[in-house]
């Protein structure tokens, strides 16, 4: 198949000319006839008028380095079978908001970018800062919207990656919140944790905790796996001391029943403990999360109600306070409100900001993310996309020996540099395959052309900028030699 074809599939009305249309329809039917592997998609990428997007040259001034040069070559054979194509060394990983859908509806040429892909064999993933649902689910929705089959083997959301933790936590008890108390919880016991809390149970059981109006609050809570702790009443329990640091509810001197030491540490076993805490996706309720969080973090080794007495040493998160887990960075996000509004990351930024006046600015909150633009979520993502390209090509009809040369570059396609670009751009060339990351920016979603005057060097300049995905993936395939310039 000539090249110049590709561009048809992806080219504008402007390119409406009967007979180009009549050549890609002729070339792409007689290849769906004729192949018999499986394919991704329920129908070749369609060739009416209206699926065309807008056909645009890439600009020089887009670069943020010098544009690589371009090979001129034949896409591939024109034969039947896909074992005699060459298998592709390169992918790529696509955000979702703002680059394939925008306010839950397809994009212009999203659908047909997708289709293309999977006609000519090139695997992709989606990568996504969303979450709040199983991914089977949201999977479902995607395919729906873009008339795709695709599955949760080549589908990352901002929470897939908390899988990886379920070694260390399977058996202990968890904090999660999120957007919906109860969904989040059904998501993590879907994972494999086995006992999980939110805020909202913590509340139910004791509605001191948060003396304030809540959102839903205990509305949704359930009954906790033990009972919280609380101190025996005795005079100078609390507030401040003479000292004028903060009374020791657990911790202090050693002393018999009923004093702080061995006996209360006997009865802490008792009462709730949490090991470690989790942000799934945009929080809600933020008063209620950050009351219940903060007073974790400032816990003796995790168990609700105490309050450490090494925080009076200095020695924040000295003393076995749960392990913290967002599984976004992000501040802003398309919605549909003309402006974009505030995500997970406005909810850490507060959450740190408030650690900050507790603590006086001593320590830092420590704390992990994932997400983009976090490595850990990029080196998840690659193993994800070198498992899913290894089946996908065999799935495809291609050999071990088609399949060994393995995963050169990687083009990652999204709409926000604070995360897609930045993510991509650190992560190039770290991972254990040494795979290269190629940034590429649609202008669409939360793409702002005022506010991309990133100087040389920085972290957040895309490789590329075009004007939607399917112009961004006509670009990754000149690049690659698979189209004539």
């Amino acid at each position: 198949m000539k090249a110049t074809n590709l561009f048809l599939l992806l080219s504008s009305t402007l390119s409406r000319t009967s007979t180009n249309l009549a050549t890609a329809a002729s070339l792409i039917n007689r290849k769906a006839a004729t192949t018999t592997t499986p394919s991704l998609f329920r129908s070749p990428p369609p060739l009416s008028p209206s699926s065309f997007v807008s056909a645009r040259g890439f600009r020089d001034d887009t670069f943020s380095k010098p544009p690589p040069s371009i090979g001129k070559r034949w896409i591939r054979p024109d034969s039947a079978t896909p074992s005699e194509w060459e298998a592709p060394s390169f992918a790529f990983a696509f955000d979702i908001d703002g680059v394939l859908l925008h306010e839950r509806a397809p994009l212009p040429g999203a659908a047909q970018t997708l289709a293309l892909l999977d006609y000519y064999h090139i695997p992709f993933i989606l990568l996504t800062n969303g979450g709040g649902k199983f991914e089977a689910d949201r999977v479902a929705e995607l395919n729906e919207k873009l008339g795709s089959n695709m599955t949760t083997d080549n589908f990352c959301q901002s929470h897939t990656p908390f899988q990886e933790l379920l070694p260390e936590y399977r058996d202990k008890t968890i904090l999660v919140t999120g957007s919906d108390y109860e969904k989040c919880r059904e998501i993590m016991e879907g994972y494999g944790f086995r006992s999980v809390v939110t805020p909202g149970d913590i509340f139910r059981a004791a509605p001191e905790v948060f003396p304030f109006d809540t959102v839903r609050g205990g509305e949704v809570g359930r009954e906790l796996p033990k009972p919280l702790w609380k101190p025996r009443e005795r005079k100078g329990l609390r507030g401040d001391d003479e000292a004028g640091g903060k009374t020791v509810l657990m911790g202090g001197k050693k002393g018999g029943e009923g004093e702080e030491g061995e006996g209360e540490e006997k009865r802490l076993e008792d009462h709730l403990k949490i090991d470690a805490m989790f942000v799934l996706n945009d929080p809600r309720d933020w008063a209620l999360d950050v009351q219940v969080f903060m007073d974790l973090l400032q816990s003796k080794q995790g168990y609700v109600g105490t309050y450490s007495e090494e925080n009076n040493r200095g020695n924040w998160q000295g003393d076995g306070q749960p392990k913290l887990f967002f599984s976004n960075s992000d501040l802003i996000w398309a919605a549909k409100y003309h402006l974009p509004r505030f995500g997970q990351g406005a909810f850490q930024h507060a959450l740190v900001g408030i650690w900050k006046e507790v603590t006086e600015g001593k320590k830092e909150l420590v704390r992990t993310s994932f997400g983009k633009p976090h490595r850990e979520t990029y080196e998840y993502a690659e193993e994800m996309l070198v498992r899913h390209r290894g089946e996908w090509l065999k799935m495809k009809g291609y050999g071990e020996e088609d399949i060994r040369g393995g995963l050169k570059r990687v083009y990652m396609v999204g709409d926000n540099p604070e995360s897609d670009i930045a993510g991509a751009n650190d992560y190039d060339g770290k991972g254990r395959y040494g795979t290269e990351w190629v940034s590429l920016l649609v202008e669409t979603g939360v793409f702002d052309a005022a506010r991309m005057n990133f100087k040389d060097g920085d972290v957040r300049r895309a490789d590329v900028v075009e004007k939607d995905v399917a112009d961004a993936v006509k670009w990754a395939l000149r690049n690659e030699g698979w189209v004539d310039e």
